[in-house]
């Protein structure tokens, strides 16, 4: 039986001993977000001129035959991705969206939606592919690197708080009750209680804490000033860990991240080979 506290918004083996929601104050570290997103501006636009500057003749850059999906978080669709999606191509990674307008509904819901859309990339491109994902994001897409191994050749998580997925900042579980409540009265399409308090949040849990097959690489990337995950849930032991110096929100347009998510993508695409992909069972 799921063990909950009076009111609570999720079951207490969200945030397991260990792990604590960031306090209400952390969530100021967020505003580096703003000088992050200037710095990616500053690094794009000193590579169109590089581009600019280099003859036609061997300007491309080789074409990585591994495809890569990324998958955005809490609230955000694939637009939140579109910067490091552009970057990740401008450097011969061919780039696919994950299909998500809003990452509101239910988690378990999410990773089916996830792996429909997952196979049919694998399905086009003849080899599995390398997931990123941005916090929830992250979650959604270690839950189907455990569920479907031969879907998936590596895995980036960034902020993602694997080990605790409750212990994040008191604003977003506000955010949780409401679209709880939303629910409740009918709205669909968004987290239910049993999504966040019962069988459903306990099956995606230990779903997103499986084992993961032998070779599939999966990188964690955290931070100490992250405001709204406790960056150690972001760690794990099973995990190559990679810690930077941004916040929660910048780990998406910052370009030592994106420095990060390189690396691991050269070290997933080691593992990939091409595979004849079929449903599960």
């Amino acid at each position: 039986m799921t063990r909950t506290t009076p009111g609570a918004a999720l079951a207490s083996f969200l945030c397991p001993e260990g792990f604590a929601a960031p306090r209400v104050a952390a969530l100021a570290r967020e505003v580096r977000v703003v000088p992050e997103v200037g710095r990616a501006a500053v690094g794009s636009l000193a590579a169109v001129r590089g581009r600019r500057a280099t003859p036609y003749a061997g300007c491309a850059p080789p074409r990585v035959a591994t495809p890569v999906v990324l998958v955005p978080g809490f609230c955000a669709g694939d637009a939140s991705l579109a910067w490091m999606a552009r970057e990740l191509r401008a450097r011969g990674h061919r780039t696919h969206r994950s299909g998500i307008h809003a990452n509101i509904g239910c988690t378990r819901e999410g990773v089916d939606a996830l792996e429909r859309r997952v196979e049919a990339v694998a399905e086009r491109r003849g080899s599995p592919v390398q997931l990123v994902g941005h916090s929830l994001g992250g979650m959604l897409s270690r839950g189907l690197a455990g569920r479907r191994p031969d879907l998936v050749a590596g895995l980036v998580t960034l902020g993602s708080p694997v080990q605790a997925p409750g212990a994040h900042h008191a604003l977003l579980t506000l955010g949780v009750r409401t679209l709880t409540r939303l629910s409740s009265l009918g709205v669909p399409g968004l987290l239910a209680g049993d999504c966040v308090r019962g069988r459903c949040a306990r099956r995606a849990f230990e779903e997103q804490t499986a084992p993961l097959a032998p070779g599939v690489v999966w990188t964690a990337v955290t931070s100490r000033r992250d405001g709204v995950v406790d960056w150690r849930a972001c760690t794990h032991p099973s995990a190559v860990t990679v810690e930077v110096t941004t916040s929660h929100c910048g780990m998406a347009v910052d370009p030592r991240v994106l420095a990060v998510v390189l690396e691991a993508l050269r070290a997933g695409a080691a593992y990939a080979a091409p595979v004849a992909v079929g449903r599960a069972g």
